[in-house]
């Protein structure tokens, strides 16, 4: 069985639905994954300390704190290489940066970006350029699996998911790869909670939510709750609600949603002024424009 025919199986054991991403939404291991893993193993592979500090100032612009946070990795890769290439400081450096045409090309005729993927298309199309691609994410993956443990769920995010089963059904919708998310929410007794924890491997949020909710459970009973532009397009490209986990204010998001959010969804009185108001806050933590170019 594939991993989409997984989600396309969920039946309803309750009146509602509701997708949760994990990195920085209920585990507080964006930063630590990106600066102490991410990066690093960038600054190797792709053999770019010489612009280490611009590397990493437009790494950490992409990944924590514009509207590109969470996205799949080889997404954001892309365009973090994009902006470093409009930066001065890299034309003045004479820095040759990657090329990432290979990449480009796997990613817009890929929907299922992941390394076992990846691997499979760069033993067929040998290249160079992707093969620092592929070493680099794999190292990622293994250094993390080795290296990252005991970071736990922000604390309002565990008791809140605790008391959600009993009223709806639950999926983990992640763009990181299976692994480390089975990993995670087994580590903290997390994962009896949920019905599936479906990472990169099953495909894109949007697919995720599509598969295993849509047609299933009223629009207005599916809930996405997540912290980055991706979640907030996954709900909306499918018609149904979102919950903002606010970059910053992760426990006092979810101690929200305990309070309020939760009974507003279940109440059906979520969609509107509440979500509108929720969105317009949300929409002001996650930037588009880099702070070097203001």
């Amino acid at each position: 069985m594939d991993y989409q025919t997984k989600l396309k199986n969920i039946r309803p054991s309750h009146e509602f639905f509701i997708g949760i991403d994990s990195d920085g939404c209920v585990f507080d291991t964006m930063e630590i994954k990106q600066k102490e893993f991410f990066i690093p193993d960038a600054l190797k592979h792709f053999e770019l300390n010489a612009i280490a500090k611009v590397l990493r100032e437009t790494w950490e612009f992409v990944n924590l704190y514009s509207i590109y946070r969470g996205s799949n990795r080889f997404i954001s890769l892309i365009k973090v290489f994009e902006l470093l290439k409009e930066r001065e400081e890299i034309n003045e450096s004479g820095i040759k940066l990657p090329d990432i045409s290979s990449l480009q090309h796997w990613v817009k005729n890929e929907t299922k970006l992941s390394n076992t993927n990846l691997r499979r298309y760069f033993e067929l199309h040998y290249n160079s350029d992707l093969e620092k691609v592929l070493l680099w994410s794999e190292s990622v993956n293994k250094e993390i699996s080795e290296r990252l443990r005991n970071i736990p769920p922000f604390p309002h995010a565990k008791s809140t998911i605790v008391k959600l089963p009993k009223y709806a059904d639950l999926i983990i919708v992640s763009q990181t790869p299976l692994e480390a998310l089975e990993r995670e929410w087994k580590e903290h007794d997390l994962k009896k909670f949920v019905n599936i924890i479906a990472g990169q491997e099953y495909g894109t949020k949007t697919e995720h939510i599509a598969l295993a909710a849509k047609g299933k459970y009223p629009d207005n009973k599916i809930l996405m709750i997540g912290d980055a532009r991706g979640d907030f397009e996954a709900a909306k490209n499918n018609g149904v609600l979102f919950y903002p986990i606010i970059p910053g204010k992760e426990d006092e998001s979810w101690e929200r949603f305990n309070n309020e959010g939760f009974d507003k969804f279940i109440k059906n009185i979520f969609a509107g002024n509440y979500e509108n108001r929720l969105l317009k806050d949300f929409q002001k933590s996650l930037p588009e424009k880099p702070p070097w170019q203001k």
